[in-house]
């Protein structure tokens, strides 16, 4: 098994996981107030929620979304949305802070020019966790996924092409940002269950940001 990977105490770093993907250790980390303060303001307008995949289980993450459109999984099955289906009107607009911290961290990953269509906002409570999983809702293949650890530790999960290849164990810390496109696009990657933990700034809770440029 390929040991657990701690950043805890490292500078800002550069992390190369393949071709087409890193991780960005401490790349957000002075942001994360303002990125905070953004997630509740969105949160008040589309409260976070507990989403049923299509063959009918509660997802342990509870989710929100922002921009042009918001991920959506029900029992009819995986979609982008550009409304809010438990309010009815669209999501709430990405926060500047948001867009700017993406093509930040995309262009440091060698993906210039990154205009994310969405923010998929996902908040772990203990033991809360992201199955093994390939993004492949967006019509963009190439475009990359950025996402944003906030808050608690977690570990994160990397594979290959395959479920079955093996996986890195990567712990990410507040900051952190991992960035992958290109030939990694479709790389499986989850998150295990979150272990109990304070955190200064987001309290017994992880919070993730998931960047994605859907069209």
């Amino acid at each position: 098994m390929i040991p657990l990977f701690d950043s805890e105490s490292l500078p800002p770093s550069q992390e190369p996981l393949e071709e087409g993907a890193v991780l960005l250790r401490g790349f957000a980390t002075s942001e994360t107030p303002v990125l905070l303060e953004e997630v509740n303001r969105i949160a008040q307008v589309s409260p976070f929620r507990h989403l049923v995949t299509p063959g009918g289980y509660t997802m342990s993450v509870a989710m929100t979304s922002c921009g042009r459109v918001g991920w959506v999984s029900d029992r009819t099955g995986y979609r982008y949305d550009p409304a809010d289906p438990d309010t009815g009107a669209p999501w709430p607009a990405m926060p500047g802070a948001f867009l700017d911290l993406a093509a930040r961290a995309a262009t440091e990953a060698g993906f210039p020019n990154y205009d994310p269509d969405a923010c998929l906002i996902n908040r772990y409570a203990a033991g809360a966790k992201l199955g093994l999983h390939q993004d492949r809702d967006e019509k963009d293949a190439w475009a990359p996924i950025v996402s944003v650890s906030l808050g608690l530790p977690a570990v994160f999960l990397w594979g290959g092409k395959r479920r079955s290849d093996p996986l890195r164990r990567l712990r990410v810390e507040n900051g952190d940002v991992a960035v992958w496109g290109g030939p990694a696009r479709f790389v499986y990657h989850g998150v295990a269950p979150l272990k109990d933990g304070l955190h200064p700034l987001t309290g017994a809770v992880r919070i993730n940001l998931t960047f994605r440029k859907v069209f």
